[in-house]
């Protein structure tokens, strides 16, 4: 009876490791596939603060418009010193206006074009142009434009003084909206704004004292 006992455990434990090979030469596994890894959650991106998105939307026909003044200062007869200060004014501030731009697109936010009108935007199906603080008027760009030599020079400074001091006021207005300027790319870019064109009023305010008060002054 034992040997009868031993026999069939045999021959039960060949059968198991016989259907053990049979599974692992068709593909199979005895041991259970691991369970898939749970999908990462899908986090949305958070809308870009509001103050940001104005300030760099509206600072984007600013720049414009200063880049349009400066141009003009090689044909309308200016100094050599107000024309190398214009040159890098129009380098350096076409440059910020890609970066405003890149910026805005990233956020999928709406890229208004380089106007030196001002920032257009439409509401309640009305299309709307506003006038960013320093900004010239009409009547102010035309007398630039007219102006010729020293003329120029000190209808350009004076003017470019009054758009600088327009992009401090912007600054400080960004930076005194909650939760603004927080953004890495908007905190670095308003700074530098804040710091170059501070530097820049003080060096025009030299500039203009210096020329002849017989020079066309606004």
């Amino acid at each position: 009876m034992r040997a009868s006992c031993r026999r069939l455990a045999t021959t039960l434990l060949v059968a198991c490791a016989c259907a053990a090979c049979a599974r692992a030469s068709a593909g199979g596994s005895a041991e259970p596939a691991p369970a898939p890894a749970p999908a990462p959650p899908v986090r949305s991106t958070p809308r870009a603060n509001e103050a940001d998105v104005r300030f760099m939307s509206g600072m984007i026909g600013h720049h414009a418009q200063a880049v349009v003044m400066a141009g003009w200062a090689p044909s309308h007869g200016a100094s050599d010193a107000v024309q190398r200060l214009a040159e890098r004014i129009v380098v350096g501030q076409n440059d910020e206006i890609a970066l405003m731009q890149n910026w805005l697109r990233d956020q999928g936010e709406p890229v208004p074009e380089a106007d030196p009108a001002g920032w257009r935007m439409t509401m309640g199906g009305t299309e709307h142009v506003m006038l960013m603080p320093g900004m010239l008027t009409d009547e102010q760009m035309q007398e630039l434009d007219r102006a010729r030599g020293p003329g120029f020079d000190r209808f350009f400074l004076t003017y470019m003084i009054q758009h600088h001091d327009g992009a401090l006021t912007m600054v400080e207005e960004l930076f005194g909206s909650y939760g603004a300027g927080q953004d890495e790319v908007v905190f670095r870019f308003a700074s530098d704004v804040f710091a170059d064109q501070s530097t820049e009023i003080e060096r025009m305010q030299r500039m203009l004292e210096a020329i002849s008060p017989g020079g066309g002054a606004p």
